[in-house]
């Protein structure tokens, strides 16, 4: 059996800041690889920006107008010549369209799959996933908008943890501890979720208090 050759990585493109880049920076400079940092105007000077190899101005104040603008990076992309780009975490790691994009251009991708992205980046998605793989799972109820969330909170049994199927980074997670609390934690869930991620569909699960939490990074 042939063994399947994998073209290194030249030169890496961060699509983060701070820290995060510079950790990826450093560990990319120990295997011989150059890197590429991207930055917002008030991150000029900034550690990661002097250690990186090259640097590429985003042209924008805001994170919205810069690290999390898909456009903007990969046009740096092509301008710095980078044939690979890191994603970090937050930001637009775990954006499954930027990781499609990046990949469409020819460019790799030191991340998950995009499919594995938008599984993971869905609680109800990610927890059908997870029973499918027979991993035991807490008892959880999956609603649409207008069902009976009452009657599911009382079939699961109190506490129950409220979610919005797409909130991210605790977005949309309400800790319901009696049927009193269900109507108000429902009701203050848009603000918490962000516009558009409340009112799709829903996951009520029981809430373990005193729980350890435990993060697997998918990259």
């Amino acid at each position: 059996m042939s063994e399947v050759s994998i073209e290194p990585i030249r030169r890496l493109l961060i699509a983060n800041r701070g820290e995060i880049a510079r950790r990826v920076i450093r560990t990319a400079h120990e295997m011989g690889i150059a890197t590429v940092a991207v930055h917002a105007d008030g991150d000029v000077g900034a550690p990661f920006v002097v250690e990186a190899d090259t640097a590429i101005a985003l042209d924008g104040k805001t994170s919205a107008e810069t690290y999390l603008d898909m456009a903007k990076v990969l046009s740096a992309c092509r301008r710095s010549g980078a044939d690979a780009v890191h994603p970090g975490y937050g930001f637009l790691s775990e954006n499954a369209a930027f990781a499609k994009a990046v990949l469409d251009a020819g460019l790799r991708w030191v991340g998950p799959s995009p499919d594995a992205i938008g599984q993971m980046g869905d609680k109800l998605a990610a927890k059908r996933l997870i029973q499918e793989a027979q991993v035991p799972t807490l008892p959880a109820i999956e609603l649409t908008a207008g069902e009976d969330l009452a009657a599911a909170a009382e079939q699961i049994g109190y506490p129950v943890l409220v979610k919005a199927s797409a909130g991210g980074g605790g977005r949309g997670m309400r800790v319901v501890e009696d049927p009193d609390e269900l109507d108000a934690a429902i009701g203050g869930a848009p603000r918490g979720a962000g516009a558009g991620v409340w009112g799709a569909t829903q996951l009520l699960a029981r809430w373990v208090s005193g729980r350890r939490r435990v993060v697997v990074p998918n990259k």
